[in-house]
Protein backbone atom coordinates (compact mmCIF):
# COMPACT_ATOMS: atom_id res chain seq x y z
CA UNK A 1 0.00 0.00 0.00
CA UNK A 2 1.22 3.13 -1.09
CA UNK A 3 1.82 5.73 1.95
CA UNK A 4 0.50 9.21 2.06
CA UNK A 5 3.42 11.26 2.28
CA UNK A 6 4.25 12.12 -1.67
CA UNK A 7 7.69 12.81 -2.92
CA UNK A 8 9.25 15.94 -2.39
CA UNK A 9 10.89 17.29 -6.04
CA UNK A 10 14.30 18.67 -5.12
CA UNK A 11 15.87 21.46 -7.77
CA UNK A 12 19.44 20.92 -8.76
CA UNK A 13 21.53 23.49 -8.89
CA UNK A 14 23.94 23.62 -11.42
CA UNK A 15 27.37 24.02 -11.14
CA UNK A 16 29.25 27.55 -10.81
CA UNK A 17 30.74 29.20 -13.64
CA UNK A 18 34.88 28.30 -13.14
CA UNK A 19 35.48 32.16 -13.72
CA UNK A 20 32.36 34.19 -12.19
CA UNK A 21 30.68 33.21 -9.30
CA UNK A 22 27.24 32.03 -9.18
CA UNK A 23 25.60 34.85 -8.04
CA UNK A 24 24.36 38.02 -9.29
CA UNK A 25 23.33 41.90 -8.23
CA UNK A 26 20.31 42.76 -10.53
CA UNK A 27 21.57 46.30 -10.81
CA UNK A 28 25.79 45.61 -11.65
CA UNK A 29 25.23 42.05 -13.31
CA UNK A 30 27.50 38.99 -12.16
CA UNK A 31 30.35 39.14 -9.91
CA UNK A 32 33.83 38.65 -11.50
CA UNK A 33 36.82 36.69 -9.79
CA UNK A 34 39.58 39.68 -10.11
CA UNK A 35 42.37 38.44 -7.41
CA UNK A 36 42.47 34.81 -6.32
CA UNK A 37 43.68 33.75 -2.84
CA UNK A 38 47.20 34.02 -3.36
CA UNK A 39 46.76 37.13 -5.01
CA UNK A 40 45.54 38.66 -2.33
CA UNK A 41 47.65 37.20 0.56
CA UNK A 42 50.92 38.29 -1.65
CA UNK A 43 49.58 41.62 -1.83
CA UNK A 44 49.05 41.79 1.43
CA UNK A 45 52.04 40.36 3.14
CA UNK A 46 53.91 42.42 1.01
CA UNK A 47 51.94 45.58 1.94
CA UNK A 48 53.21 44.58 5.56
CA UNK A 49 56.40 44.11 5.29
CA UNK A 50 56.62 47.41 3.15
CA UNK A 51 54.66 48.77 6.28
CA UNK A 52 57.22 47.84 8.80
CA UNK A 53 60.50 48.65 6.53
CA UNK A 54 58.77 52.34 5.96
CA UNK A 55 58.00 52.54 9.96
CA UNK A 56 61.10 51.04 10.65
CA UNK A 57 63.00 53.47 8.66
CA UNK A 58 61.93 56.72 9.72
CA UNK A 59 63.78 56.33 13.20
CA UNK A 60 66.98 55.17 11.52
CA UNK A 61 67.00 58.49 9.57
CA UNK A 62 66.26 61.00 11.54
CA UNK A 63 67.43 61.35 15.15
CA UNK A 64 64.39 62.97 16.55
CA UNK A 65 62.74 60.17 15.99
CA UNK A 66 65.49 57.79 16.65
CA UNK A 67 65.81 59.73 20.68
CA UNK A 68 61.52 59.50 21.13
CA UNK A 69 61.67 55.27 20.01
CA UNK A 70 64.74 54.21 21.00
CA UNK A 71 66.56 50.89 21.26
CA UNK A 72 67.98 51.29 17.60
CA UNK A 73 69.83 48.05 17.28
CA UNK A 74 66.00 46.48 17.38
CA UNK A 75 65.26 48.45 14.80
CA UNK A 76 68.23 48.19 12.42
CA UNK A 77 67.41 43.84 13.13
CA UNK A 78 63.59 44.61 12.22
CA UNK A 79 64.41 46.55 8.99
CA UNK A 80 66.77 44.08 7.76
CA UNK A 81 65.32 40.89 8.31
CA UNK A 82 62.07 42.45 6.69
CA UNK A 83 63.79 43.55 4.08
CA UNK A 84 65.65 40.15 3.52
CA UNK A 85 61.75 39.07 3.52
CA UNK A 86 60.08 41.23 1.38
CA UNK A 87 60.85 39.24 -1.78
CA UNK A 88 59.97 35.93 -0.07
CA UNK A 89 55.76 36.19 -0.45
CA UNK A 90 55.92 37.02 -4.19
CA UNK A 91 58.43 34.09 -4.94
CA UNK A 92 56.28 32.11 -2.59
CA UNK A 93 52.85 32.72 -4.72
CA UNK A 94 54.89 32.86 -8.13
CA UNK A 95 56.43 29.39 -7.70
CA UNK A 96 53.98 26.72 -7.58
CA UNK A 97 50.43 25.81 -9.85
CA UNK A 98 48.66 27.94 -6.73
CA UNK A 99 49.88 31.07 -9.09
CA UNK A 100 48.60 30.77 -12.06
CA UNK A 101 46.90 33.83 -11.96
CA UNK A 102 49.15 35.77 -10.61
CA UNK A 103 51.80 34.80 -13.56
CA UNK A 104 49.95 35.66 -15.64
CA UNK A 105 48.72 39.22 -14.22
CA UNK A 106 52.74 39.77 -13.75
CA UNK A 107 53.13 39.21 -18.07
CA UNK A 108 50.25 41.70 -18.42
CA UNK A 109 52.40 44.42 -16.48
CA UNK A 110 54.73 43.97 -19.53
CA UNK A 111 52.08 44.21 -22.46
CA UNK A 112 51.58 48.22 -23.35
CA UNK A 113 49.15 48.92 -26.03
CA UNK A 114 49.95 52.00 -28.12
CA UNK A 115 47.19 54.14 -26.89
CA UNK A 116 48.82 53.28 -23.73
CA UNK A 117 52.12 54.83 -24.40
CA UNK A 118 50.33 57.46 -26.45
CA UNK A 119 48.39 58.43 -23.25
CA UNK A 120 51.61 58.52 -20.75
CA UNK A 121 53.91 60.36 -23.12
CA UNK A 122 50.70 63.40 -23.36
CA UNK A 123 50.27 63.14 -19.15
CA UNK A 124 46.46 62.10 -19.41
CA UNK A 125 45.73 64.58 -21.82
CA UNK A 126 44.48 61.74 -24.68
CA UNK A 127 41.74 59.57 -23.93
CA UNK A 128 42.00 56.54 -21.90
CA UNK A 129 41.85 53.51 -25.20
CA UNK A 130 40.06 50.26 -23.84
CA UNK A 131 41.42 48.77 -20.73
CA UNK A 132 42.89 45.63 -19.78
CA UNK A 133 42.87 44.20 -16.04
CA UNK A 134 45.36 47.22 -15.31
CA UNK A 135 45.06 50.09 -16.22
CA UNK A 136 48.63 52.08 -17.19
CA UNK A 137 49.31 53.72 -13.88
CA UNK A 138 48.81 50.37 -12.39
CA UNK A 139 50.96 48.44 -14.20
CA UNK A 140 53.95 51.47 -13.79
CA UNK A 141 53.10 50.89 -10.05
CA UNK A 142 53.68 47.09 -10.37
CA UNK A 143 56.83 47.21 -12.07
CA UNK A 144 58.11 50.33 -9.86
CA UNK A 145 57.51 47.97 -7.06
CA UNK A 146 58.96 45.03 -8.70
CA UNK A 147 62.21 47.02 -9.82
CA UNK A 148 62.39 48.82 -6.21
CA UNK A 149 62.00 45.51 -4.24
CA UNK A 150 65.31 44.38 -6.12
CA UNK A 151 67.35 47.32 -5.70
CA UNK A 152 66.34 47.72 -2.09
CA UNK A 153 67.38 44.36 -1.53
CA UNK A 154 70.55 44.23 -3.32
CA UNK A 155 71.89 48.19 -1.59
CA UNK A 156 70.84 47.08 1.53
CA UNK A 157 72.71 44.17 1.32
CA UNK A 158 75.91 46.16 0.74
CA UNK A 159 74.98 48.46 3.55
CA UNK A 160 74.47 45.88 6.15
CA UNK A 161 77.30 43.65 5.41
CA UNK A 162 80.02 46.19 4.15
CA UNK A 163 82.75 44.91 5.02
CA UNK A 164 82.76 42.76 1.75
CA UNK A 165 82.22 45.26 -0.32
CA UNK A 166 84.61 48.55 -1.69
CA UNK A 167 84.24 52.02 0.08
CA UNK A 168 82.82 53.44 -3.52
CA UNK A 169 79.80 50.44 -3.88
CA UNK A 170 78.98 51.19 -0.14
CA UNK A 171 79.11 55.13 -1.02
CA UNK A 172 77.07 54.52 -4.10
CA UNK A 173 74.72 51.89 -1.94
CA UNK A 174 73.76 54.37 0.17
CA UNK A 175 72.70 57.75 -2.09
CA UNK A 176 70.72 55.40 -3.92
CA UNK A 177 69.14 53.38 -1.00
CA UNK A 178 68.15 56.81 0.90
CA UNK A 179 66.94 57.95 -2.68
CA UNK A 180 64.86 55.32 -3.80
CA UNK A 181 63.57 54.97 -0.03
CA UNK A 182 62.32 58.36 -0.22
CA UNK A 183 60.67 57.49 -3.97
CA UNK A 184 58.81 54.65 -2.03
CA UNK A 185 56.62 56.61 0.60
CA UNK A 186 55.44 58.60 -2.24
CA UNK A 187 54.50 55.91 -4.52
CA UNK A 188 53.21 54.34 -1.26
CA UNK A 189 51.37 57.10 -0.26
CA UNK A 190 50.10 57.97 -3.35
CA UNK A 191 48.78 54.04 -4.34
CA UNK A 192 46.72 54.32 -0.59
CA UNK A 193 45.04 57.45 -1.67
CA UNK A 194 44.10 56.10 -4.91
CA UNK A 195 42.87 52.74 -3.29
CA UNK A 196 41.13 54.71 -1.07
CA UNK A 197 38.87 57.01 -3.64
CA UNK A 198 38.54 53.88 -5.86
CA UNK A 199 36.25 51.76 -2.82
CA UNK A 200 34.95 49.37 -5.94
CA UNK A 201 38.56 48.00 -6.68
CA UNK A 202 39.84 48.36 -3.16
CA UNK A 203 36.72 45.71 -2.22
CA UNK A 204 38.18 43.89 -5.03
CA UNK A 205 41.64 43.26 -2.92
CA UNK A 206 40.01 42.26 -0.10
CA UNK A 207 37.37 40.16 -1.25
CA UNK A 208 38.24 39.11 -4.75
CA UNK A 209 35.70 39.82 -6.85
CA UNK A 210 34.24 42.92 -9.16
CA UNK A 211 31.01 43.42 -10.34
CA UNK A 212 30.76 42.59 -14.37
CA UNK A 213 29.14 46.57 -14.79
CA UNK A 214 32.70 47.86 -13.18
CA UNK A 215 34.62 45.68 -15.42
CA UNK A 216 32.83 47.24 -18.08
CA UNK A 217 33.36 50.39 -17.34
CA UNK A 218 37.05 50.34 -16.25
CA UNK A 219 38.91 47.33 -17.47
CA UNK A 220 36.62 46.20 -21.14
CA UNK A 221 39.36 44.04 -22.89
CA UNK A 222 39.59 41.82 -19.84
CA UNK A 223 35.70 41.42 -19.45
CA UNK A 224 36.06 40.40 -23.15
CA UNK A 225 38.59 37.96 -22.20
CA UNK A 226 36.48 36.16 -19.49
CA UNK A 227 33.57 36.37 -21.18
CA UNK A 228 35.70 34.41 -23.65
CA UNK A 229 36.68 31.81 -21.35
CA UNK A 230 33.69 31.02 -19.81
CA UNK A 231 32.51 30.45 -23.22
CA UNK A 232 35.15 27.59 -23.42
CA UNK A 233 35.24 25.68 -20.28
CA UNK A 234 37.51 23.04 -20.97
CA UNK A 235 40.25 25.83 -20.79
CA UNK A 236 40.00 27.00 -17.53
CA UNK A 237 40.54 24.76 -14.03
CA UNK A 238 38.72 24.57 -10.91
CA UNK A 239 41.61 25.79 -8.89
CA UNK A 240 40.86 29.52 -10.34
CA UNK A 241 38.58 29.41 -8.36
CA UNK A 242 40.30 30.47 -5.27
Amino acid sequence: MRGSVGRRKVAIKPPADLHTEARSDSSAGRLLLRFDRVERAAHWMNALLFAILMATALPLYFAQMEALVGRRELIVQIHTWCGIALPVPLIISLAGPWGRRLRRDVRRFNVWMPEETRWLRGRGREPLPELDKFNPGQKLNALFIGGAIAVMLGTGAILKWFGLFPLDWRTGATFVHDLLAAAIFIVVFGHIAFAVTHPDALRSMFKGWVTESWAARHAPRWLQEENALVSAPDSTSPKDLN
